[in-house]
């Protein structure tokens, strides 16, 4: 079997190093009677995906480069996020690509126990769907409460909100109120306020 290995540290300088993950991967490897076909270091954070090596290596495995993918443990692979780092190693399986992690051995998709392991990791990725969904919805109906439009807060010279000023203005209300109303603070509603009867008609 063809094995590629990837490693990765978070910092350029030389805090960090790779040369202890890439020495148990090679070794593991040739435990396994694994031939070593191609190796990818990136020395940055993994909290994106946009990294050089991380990209190169989906590009071999895109055309079967390898056959599969030996990492030190799933946090020097992805620190993106469950549903992020499941979707990473789904994207492996599409390309007819393992994975292994050295640390971790239950995450083998080369293992008897691989129907189970991607099970697990795709229910433990749906409820982070679902808590991610319950979190927007909380955030933008505060926001709402918060007089805020799409969990955007109004600008004091949002033509939206320079209008329903005019308009509460021109109805009587308080300046107290309006500032309740917009969420804006009573100084800027009472500048606003002069502002828009200084202003030629």
């Amino acid at each position: 079997m063809r094995v590629a290995i990837y490693a990765r540290v978070s910092s350029k300088g030389g805090r960090q190093d790779t040369d202890n993950q890439l020495r148990q991967l090679r070794a593991f490897a040739v435990s396994q009677s694994w031939t070593m076909v191609q190796e990818f270091v990136d020395r940055q954070s993994a909290s994106t995906a946009d990294r050089e090596q991380f990209q190169l290596m989906f590009q071999s495995a895109s055309v079967r480069g390898f056959d599969v993918l030996l990492f030190w443990s799933l946090d020097r692979l992805s620190r993106e996020g469950t549903v992020a780092t499941l979707n990473q190693l789904q994207r492996l399986n599409s390309y007819g690509v393992g994975y292994r992690s050295y640390t971790e051995q239950y995450l083998d998709s080369t293992g008897m126990f691989r129907e189970a392991v991607v099970g697990i990791l795709a229910a433990v990725a749906k409820q982070e769907r679902v808590r991610l969904s319950e979190r927007t919805i909380a955030g933008l109906q505060r926001a709402r409460a918060q007089g805020r439009i799409g969990g955007r807060p109004r600008t004091e010279h949002d033509p939206r909100t320079m209008a329903k000023l005019a308009t509460l203005r021109l109805s009587g209300v308080s300046i107290r109120r309006i500032a309740t109303e917009l969420g804006l603070s009573k100084t800027t509603v009472a500048r606003l306020v002069r502002e828009q009867t200084t202003q030629p008609h």
